[in-house]
């Protein structure tokens, strides 16, 4: 059995990210968004949400370029020296932070709560959580927000794992780079496992799409869906709409937000899945059907 669970991130960044995403539910596949705390369009995601209820929510918590909930001096080891009321913006010096353990867990966790709340006060039943730029791949930033959603009643988690065959994107040379650094990565992978399942939480068997994002095309992501090994996957996507809006935002993805859109959106999508045999849910669909475990984290 194969099932997949389709998420929109940046549910929030801006308006038309927003319709996008909400696009991309009603006409589409997509089945989840995670929804960031701080960010602009948040009065109008929520109110998308509230006329879409069909679409899960979840929280796309940002410790990482973005500004924080809590006063920047209760956070000060997530902050940019240069900056001291931003987050710092290069993940390889987020990354080293966090690896050598100079990231404080009481500070990611207060504000990892103080983002799920404000969600949840909004009225938002948060189905589960995930990061912006995956920085909970990291044990260090895993272990506070786990402890963050626990206390927040939100019981699941997404795998930020990735897989995909190396053979779809043999011919892009400008993926490989990526590729390599999923690779690397993926050594996290059982330390993930195990703290989520300690946790007593969910998650998939791990994510599709994350080496594609920013070159997901029809190709591609007929590839993926092709060769998609069994189990339970994420899809993570970034639909939206490259608007004047949008040109005002820190991102590299913009012209592939329209693109992803459309590939979405498209019949041939949901024939294909139908061929295929894949099934789509939801994280809600996850959560009534499985049980904590420690699902396998399939090799690229």
């Amino acid at each position: 059995m194969r099932r997949l669970i389709v998420n929109a991130d940046d549910f929030g960044l801006t308006a038309g990210v927003n319709r996008g995403i909400v696009e991309a539910h009603a006409a589409g596949i997509v089945t989840s968004a995670t929804l960031m705390a701080n960010s602009t369009a948040f009065d109008d995601a929520v109110q998308l949400a509230g006329s879409n209820p069909k679409l899960s929510v979840g929280c796309h918590l940002v410790l990482i370029d973005g500004t924080p909930l809590l006063a920047a001096d209760k956070v000060p080891s997530l902050m940019d020296p240069g900056n001291r009321s931003h987050f710092r913006q290069n993940i390889s010096g987020f990354s080293l932070r966090a690896l050598s353990g100079r990231l404080h867990a009481d500070e990611i966790e207060a504000e990892a709560t103080a983002q799920i709340r404000k969600l949840q006060s909004a009225g938002i039943q948060v189905s589960h959580i995930d990061t912006h730029k995956h920085t909970h791949m990291f044990p260090q930033v895993l272990h506070p927000l786990l402890r963050a959603a626990q206390a927040c009643g939100v019981l699941a988690v997404r795998n930020p794992f990735g897989w995909m065959a190396f053979s779809g994107i043999a011919n892009r040379p400008q993926l490989w780079q990526r590729y390599g650094q999923v690779k690397l990565l993926n050594l996290l992978a059982g330390k993930f496992r195990h703290a989520v399942a300690d946790a007593g939480m969910l998650t998939t068997d791990g994510s599709v799409g994350v080496i594609a994002t920013g070159a997901l095309d029809d190709r591609l992501f007929h590839f993926i869906l092709e060769t998609l090994p069994e189990g339970t996957w994420e899809f993570v996507t970034h639909p939206g709409y490259n608007d004047a809006e949008l040109a005002g935002i820190r991102t590299r993805l913009r012209e592939s937000r329209d693109l992803e859109l459309g590939v979405l959106t498209s019949a041939a999508t949901r024939t294909l899945l139908d061929r295929n045999g894949i099934q789509i849910i939801s994280y809600p669909d996850l959560l009534q059907t499985a049980s904590p475990s420690t699902p396998p984290v399939h090799g690229l």
